[in-house]
């Protein structure tokens, strides 16, 4: 029997694991390190960097694969990502078989929380309910990105007795939700925020958060919409890439 832990490693502070992360680290013998290219390096280091300051007294090796990318800009969403699910399968199942021996333990380190906008999961639940592969795996929850911008712009996510909900950017491109006062957005590269700046809306917006290059904007939207988009657009061609959270808010009430 082989093990896969799912690691949640929050959303940029190697300070940010818990304990159960911590413990789980080091049962850990090989950690997967998916590249996503070299504008991307710095994810990869943050990893590296965790496994130096918290695992302790334990030999490891780190196993690194091309991470598979996706088809950008189709018209067929959900199709293009259970293609590159199937190729991601593909890939785990490799390094499962190559890359452990039986009785070993494996890792993924997975930015934030991995039950939030991650694929790792049902990808390693598809691998371990097929018998041609004798795995059994672990999930171990973190902080994520949601939690983390909440608590740097120092609020909660939801007003008193109110629902908040999660969405991405392809969703709220389609409206404000319906019933919901309090939107968290994640995967957005459109500036979507955008289409509600004539609208009584605060947004609470975080780039790279819990990491050295982090990013705060807070106000009205109406005021602060048009330096977000600058502010982002340069980030993204200093890094290479960006990695941003926004919460929006209607109305002014507690």
């Amino acid at each position: 029997m082989k093990t896969i832990l799912i690691i949640g490693i929050g959303a940029g502070d190697p300070d940010y694991l818990t304990i159960q992360a911590i413990n789980a680290l080091n049962r850990t013998d090989v950690f997967f390190m998916l590249d996503k290219g070299a504008s991307k390096r710095k994810l990869i280091a943050l990893r590296e960097e965790i496994c130096r300051r918290h695992i302790k007294n334990r030999n490891y090796r780190f196993l690194d694969a091309t991470s598979p990318e996706w088809e950008r800009g189709t018209t067929d969403y959900r199709a293009t990502i259970d293609a590159l699910n199937d190729d991601k399968r593909a890939l785990f199942e490799r390094l499962f078989a190559d890359g452990m021996a039986d009785g070993e333990c494996g890792a993924f380190l997975v930015w934030g929380d991995p039950a939030l906008y991650d694929s790792t999961i049902r990808i390693v639940k598809a691998i371990a309910a097929d018998s041609a592969h004798d795995i059994d795996y672990e999930v171990i929850p973190g902080i994520s990105a949601v939690q983390a911008l909440a608590a740097k712009h120092k609020i909660p996510l939801n007003r008193i007795g109110e629902p908040v909900e999660i969405t991405t950017g392809r969703r709220l491109a389609e409206g404000f939700p319906d019933g919901v006062d309090s939107v968290v957005v994640m995967l957005d590269a459109h500036n979507t925020y955008r289409q509600f700046a004539d609208q009584d809306v605060d947004i609470f917006w975080g780039a790279y958060v819990g990491t050295p290059d982090e990013i705060l904007i807070a106000g009205k939207l109406e005021d602060v919409a048009e330096e977000i988009e600058l502010i982002r657009t340069e980030a993204r061609q200093r890094n290479g890439w960006i990695m941003d959270t926004y919460l929006l808010r209607r109305g002014n009430r507690a």
